[in-house]
Parts: structure tokens; C-alpha cells; sequence
């Protein structure tokens, strides 16, 4: 089984990077439609003979008559007197004998080539590794400024949310902390409920656009809600233990901790999934209370304001 992950995936970043190429090119070798591939065994392409590509895998190639595309994959790779447009081994020896022209260029990856008499090779002897590193580091870059961007924007919508909302934020965050296990249920129900809902609406031609309009706005927009919720109720769990007692009249403060640390613990996808279910269940289960009218206790209130008196 790994044998053949592996040689899946050696043939795939072959197609991949043959794709762009074999594109671009004028192939200066007809097409015959003839494919020819071998895992765990040989293939030997006698000279006259064309086929359009060879494959192998842990095998040997021997290769005397003309290929467009020869792809081998931790096998043995022997051309003489023979015509390829574009060769590819991966972790693969290659043995270029005479009269061998490769017209268009030799990808390798852990692979030596080893070139005999008049071979050549017209286009690059190219390195996949190379290749793979610089797609892996601007890919890396790319992955690392979004994150950066997605937690700078949940910090500021976390913001938002504490100027227009603190109330409200507040009265889910003791939801969390006084109810865990009602607020982690209404999570999971309300992660599995709207599925269902989502089935009904949509078998009926009403229902499309409302169905519609619950996947693609309502339900992400609360689930997003849940997120700033948990980060903010994290936020202020770390400043009641580095500050005990002290009332901040909006979690501001605690919106930018939270939401960074939320973002932090994104490494670990578990954690901030769990988290999140807390937070999209408090505001599932708020929204639900506050429909029916019940009171929900405030886990942390603002100490009235007296006035001092006049003096007489």
C-alpha cells in the first residue's frame, strides 16, 4: 500500500510538472495514442517502435525506440539510440546511451544521470527538489500571511463586536462558564440541526433560496459569532488571573488577548474546534433564551455609578 501511494504520487507531480510544458510545446514526435505502463515488472520499447507515454514503477525501462513521455518511479531507466520529448525519474538511475536525444528536457528527483557517447539532452536537466522547495516556500509564505490576515481581521471584528455588543458578549461568555456542558451541547446540535433543516429546504424549489441563504450567510455568520464569543471569553479568563477583581466596562482588551491566542493555538486545529463549538453554542443557546425570555446571569457586571452629593 505505501508502494503504491508512493509511485500515485510520483506519477501525479510528473503530470504536474509536464503539464505546463507538454502544453507550450510543438512535439516533434507523432502521437499514436499508444500508452504503455508496468508496476512491478519491465517494459522494454524495441527500436522503431513509438508509443506516446511509458510508465513504470519499480521496474525497468529499456527504452530503443521513440516515447514523447517516459515517467519511471524507483526503477532503472536504460535509453539507447532512442527519441523522448520529456524524461522523468524519480528516484530513479538514468542511463543516456548513444544516439539518445532527449528533445525537450530530463526532470529528476534523487535520480543520477549518467549520459554515454553522443547522448544529449536539448532542453535542462532539472532537479524537482529544487522545484518542489521554491513552490514549498512561497506557498509557505503565502499560507503565513493569510493566517496573519485572518487574525488581524478577527481581532478587529472582535472589537466591533465588544463596542456594539459587550452586553450580549457577556452574558454568552457566563454561559460558558456557568453552563459548559448545556453550552457545548447546543454546539453539537447546532452543528447537526441545520443540516437536516438544509435537506428539507432544499428538495422543495420555495426553500432553494431560503436554503441558500442559511448555508451561505447565516449559518457561517453565526459560527464566526461563536468564534470572536470563545476568543473573547479566553481573553478574559487570562486577565481575571493576571488582574483578579477588575471590572473593564467593555472587553476590548480581552477581545485582542483572546483573539490572538485563539489564533495561536490555530496550530492545534482541535483546540480552537472545541473552543469554537463553546462559543457558537453560547450564542445559539443566548439567542435562544433571549427569545423565550428568560434571564440569563451576567458573568461579569458593571458596578453601578453613584453620584457624590451636593454640597450644602
Amino acid at each position: 500500500m505505501k508502494r503504491f501511494i508512493g509511485a500515485a504520487a510520483g506519477i501525479l507531480l510528473a503530470v504536474l510538472l509536464l503539464a505546463p510544458t507538454a502544453l507550450a510545446a510543438d512535439p516533434a514526435l507523432s502521437h499514436t495514442g499508444r500508452v504503455l505502463v508496468a508496476t512491478d515488472g519491465d517494459i522494454t520499447l524495441p527500436a522503431g517502435d513509438q508509443a506516446d507515454v511509458v510508465v513504470v514503477v519499480n521496474g525497468t525501462a529499456t527504452i530503443e525506440g521513440d516515447v514523447n513521455t517516459v515517467v519511471v518511479v524507483d526503477g532503472t531507466l536504460a535509453m539507447t539510440g532512442a527519441s523522448s520529448e520529456t524524461v522523468v525519474a524519480i528516484r530513479t538511475p538514468v542511463t543516456l546511451g548513444p544516439g539518445t536525444v532527449v528533445g525537450t528536457g530530463l526532470y529528476k528527483l534523487d535520480s543520477l544521470v549518467t549520459k554515454m557517447g553522443d547522448a544529449r539532452v536539448n532542453g535542462d536537466i532539472q532537479d524537482i527538489g529544487t522545484q518542489l522547495a521554491g513552490a514549498g516556500f512561497f506557498l509557505g509564505s503565502m499560507f503565513l500571511l493569510l493566517f496573519v490576515g485572518f487574525a488581524i481581521a478577527g481581532i478587529a471584528a472582535a472589537l466591533l463586536v465588544a463596542a456594539l455588543g459587550a452586553r450580549q458578549v457577556r452574558a454568552a461568555e457566563a454561559l460558558i462558564s456557568h453552563r459548559p456542558l448545556d453550552t457545548f451541547l447546543a454546539g453539537i446540535v447546532g452543528v447537526i440541526a441545520p443540516i437536516f433543516v438544509l435537506g428539507a429546504l432544499f428538495v422543495s424549489v420555495v426553500g432553494v433560496p431560503l436554503a441558500l441563504g442559511l448555508l451561505f450567510v447565516v449559518w457561517p455568520l453565526v459560527a464566526f459569532l461563536g468564534y470572536i464569543v470563545a476568543g473573547i471569553w479566553m481573553g478574559e479568563w487570562v486577565l481575571n488571573r493576571l488582574d483578579p477583581g477588575k471590572v473593564r466596562e467593555r472587553p476590548y482588551l480581552a477581545s485582542v488577548i483572546g483573539l490572538a491566542l485563539l489564533a495561536a493555538l490555530g496550530i492545534i486545529p482541535i483546540v480552537t474546534a472545541i473552543a469554537s463549538l463553546f462559543g457558537y453554542g453560547a450564542v445559539l443557546l443566548l439567542a435562544w433564551r433571549t427569545f423565550r425570555g428568560e434571564r440569563v446571569p451576567m458573568g461579569i457586571t458593571t458596578p453601578p455609578v453613584t453620584q457624590a452629593p451636593m454640597p450644602v
